[in-house]
């Protein structure tokens, strides 16, 4: 779905695209600086050609960095959920900090109303996620061609797409940004829909996590960022994924609600949503 009138402000939302570009332009030896090795890509940067969606052969075409939620010392959940890494060149980390808070109350707020359509209390979900191991994804897919040149790249052409068809491991997504196009969303039928968002709008998926918990009922969106075509080869696509996910010790065990004699229970053994994650990081190649 695509949200309007969200709340978040056009002026942050302008401020982190731009402050994105200018961390992206630092040269890598820069960047690399900023890579915690052994983290599976939780917190800092992580560099191209690193990570591949899962079932695919072909790593993904981009670079990304992860911004997670600030604790105080001596938290319950410190040892799930490491410190960020704070970015010297400009106001990336600060402008990306805003950002993070000012998504994390929206999906807040689209939760309250996904709690009710499933039969739940409005402030189901408000214990569960406020100390929540969300993720600010900033990424930067590089051009694939040169200015001039009428073709991709040979990695493009050995079939490395920007993003490979997956679906988030999380609860909820909320994505701002991508001035490029090249989402796509997969239709039931197996065909692709081009997703084009109005300037401002904040585009929101289900994630593989309340896909369980909701017994299907609310199914995780099969996504890809394709390449783009000859003439916008040339062009750098930026885009900020806010992957919204419960406290670690959270038991994804099925909602009552969702379990019926016509839809019984597809997932009877509960996961905490730490080890689900986990296990998804291996499956991606993070870990």
């Amino acid at each position: 779905m695509i949200l309007q009138n969200h709340g978040v402000s056009e002026d942050l939302i302008s401020r982190a695209l731009d402050g994105s570009k200018k961390f992206f332009a630092l040269g890598e030896e820069e960047k690399r600086k900023y890579h915690l090795a052994g983290l599976g890509g939780a917190r800092g940067y992580t560099g191209f050609g690193v990570e591949t969606a899962k079932g695919s052969t072909k790593y993904d075409l981009k670079e990304f960095w992860h911004l997670g939620r600030d604790l105080p010392p001596g938290h319950r959940y410190q040892d799930k959920m490491p410190p960020n890494v704070d970015v010297k060149e400009g106001d990336f980390s600060g402008v990306t900090k805003e950002i993070f808070t000012a998504l994390d109350a929206l999906g807040g707020r689209v939760l309250e109303a996904l709690a009710v359509h499933l039969g739940q209390e409005r402030g189901y979900f408000g214990d569960k996620v406020d100390a929540g191991n969300s993720i600010l994804r900033v990424i930067h897919y590089p051009p694939l061609a040169r200015d001039g040149e009428d073709g991709a790249t040979a990695l493009a052409n050995a079939g490395h797409v920007r993003a490979a068809a997956h679906e988030d491991i999380n609860l909820i997504t909320l994505l701002l940004g991508a001035d490029e196009g090249g989402l796509q969303i997969q239709r039931k039928d197996g065909t692709w829909l081009a997703v084009h968002p109005p300037p401002g709008c904040v585009t929101c998926n289900i994630g593989d996590m309340l896909q369980r918990l909701s017994n299907e009922r609310l199914p995780s969106t099969t996504h890809r960022v394709v390449n783009p075509a000859a003439d916008r080869a040339h062009l750098p696509r930026y885009s900020m994924p806010f992957f919204l996910h419960p406290n670690p010790d959270f038991l994804i065990d099925t909602l009552a609600t969702c379990v019926s004699e016509k839809y019984p229970n597809r997932f009877p053994t509960p996961i905490t949503s730490d080890e689900y994650l986990q296990e998804r990081l291996r499956e991606i190649g993070l870990k």
